[in-house]
């Protein structure tokens, strides 16, 4: 299965990237494909029935929400989220949708959503069912998989994923490949990265697009560092970010700089991106939502504090350079284990993105391609295991601390491997394997379902 860097970086909103942003994608597919039919002005009613973790914790992830802005015809990434209350609040009041933003039909949220919390679908623990109907006739039906990341598959596509999948020149299926191919032709691994995606855009393309990415992720921490309050969802967790903000900013740049000052720097641009997603804000998966605050941590470490024009170059090139190598380690994750929770526990979310940052770091400090294989081994090897366990199925507790310790961790990881030769007993493709078997492993009460860990400790104390 070929990925481009594109479909792990996605611009959307939260709280999470395979229960909100995934969900919005299908709903909305499902009414362009009953358009495409045909079907879609004969259409009287829609149901829509979630199964396995999307009916689990669907409602504290927002699956509900995502959904109905789906069929309604509205997409993660040009949604305007101010205006999603206001919405819902219309749909409820006046029991009405209006599919693909065009076609108003009757809806019911209790006969119409359905959640079915001890059902899960063959194919994949986040599987959602939609049907269309003219009156009690079915018009249509079709089944979705939320698989992590915001990537969807239709039960039709599920079957035949590796069929569908974009050929790229130089692709490769393990780090393995990934280390001879740049080994043959004289590459870093973002040179390798971009070259693949040059198979599908122009390199201009892919340099704005990414650097477009970042500007997203900047914005996200900016606005973080600005909001005050109470994060939705009934936890009560207060935003800490805002506060974290003005005590550092009071800090002269010498005291910025000292000891472990940095450190409180990176974490607060943790918090303020992942709060931003607990509050439905715009923000770019990095791999996932409940992730989505390492990267951009990681990348704004090395902006503030690291980069030096006269030494390391052209900053946009910099960052770009980061996000390649970052999407060719998540990719090996994603096409040889998983980068879903609710498949493998949050090792395949804050363990993948971790993972990437690591090996991103290390790529723009100059690092060789064995160092930041070796960054990307480390950043995932210490991160196995990690459950999904999330309280009142939010993205709030542990989810948003989660991400500060992840970045801390990636840039610890860089630190590591750019101090050694690049020489390492354990080779990331036996990092991911061992990860896709823990997560094999794992009771899926750990995984993403709200039923074990501290989703059910934390309220008992």
């Amino acid at each position: 299965m070929s990925i481009s860097i594109f479909e792990l970086f996605k611009i959307g909103i939260g709280p999470s990237s395979s229960h909100t942003v995934g969900p919005m994608v299908a709903a909305n597919q499902f009414v362009t494909d009953l358009g495409a039919r045909g079907e879609l002005a004969q259409t009287s009613r829609v149901e829509v029935h979630l199964y396995g973790s999307l009916a689990l914790t669907g409602v504290g992830h927002g699956t509900d929400m995502a959904v109905l802005m789906g069929l309604e015809g509205q997409a993660p990434d040009t949604i305007a989220v101010d205006s999603i209350d206001q919405r819902l609040a219309t749909i409820e009041r006046e029991q009405s949708l209006c599919l693909a933003g065009d076609h108003n039909i009757h809806f019911e949220r209790e006969q119409d959503l359905l959640f079915h919390m001890e059902e899960f679908l063959p194919q994949h623990s986040n599987g959602m069912t939609c049907r269309a109907f003219a009156g009690d006739t079915l018009l249509f039906e079709r089944s979705y998989f939320s698989i992590g990341g915001g990537f969807v598959l239709s039960e039709e596509d599920f079957k035949h994923k590796e069929e569908i999948a974009t050929i790229l020149p130089y692709d490769f299926g393990s780090a393995q490949e990934m280390m001879d191919i740049c080994e043959r032709e004289g590459w870093t691994i973002a040179e390798l990265a971009m070259t693949n995606e040059k198979a599908l855009r122009s390199e201009q393309e892919v340099k704005d697009g990414l650097w477009k990415i970042w500007e997203v992720m900047e914005a996200s921490i900016e606005r973080g560092c600005h909001q005050k309050g109470v994060l939705p969802g009934g936890l009560g967790v207060r935003r800490r970010a805002e506060e974290h903000y003005r005590e550092l900013s009071k800090q002269t740049d010498e005291e910025r700089r000292q000891g472990l000052a940095i450190l409180d720097w990176v974490s607060l641009f943790a918090l303020a991106v992942n709060e931003e997603n607990a509050a439905r804000g715009r923000i770019v998966t990095a791999p996932t939502n409940g992730a989505a605050g390492v990267i951009p941590a990681t990348i704004a470490y090395y902006v503030r504090f690291v980069h030096d024009p006269e030494v390391h170059g052209d900053l946009k090139d910099q960052v770009v350079k980061f996000m390649l190598t970052a999407g060719a380690v998540g990719m090996l994750f994603k096409k040889n284990a998983s980068i879903s929770a609710a498949e493998v526990g949050c090792q395949g979310e804050i363990g993948v993105a971790c993972s990437m940052a690591s090996a991103g770091l290390a790529a723009v400090q100059g690092g060789s391609n064995q160092q930041i294989e070796n960054a990307a081994e480390i950043g995932m090897e210490h991160n196995l295991g990690l459950t999904c366990d999330p309280i009142g199925g939010l993205v709030q507790v542990p989810c948003i601390e989660r991400n500060t310790m992840g970045a801390v961790k990636a840039i610890n990881a860089a630190r590591l491997a750019l101090r050694g030769t690049g020489a390492h007993i354990v080779p990331l493709d036996s990092v991911i394997e061992t990860m896709r078997q823990t997560g094999i492993d794992m009771q899926s009460k750990y995984k993403e379902t709200s039923l074990g860990g501290l989703a059910v400790n934390a309220v008992n104390c």
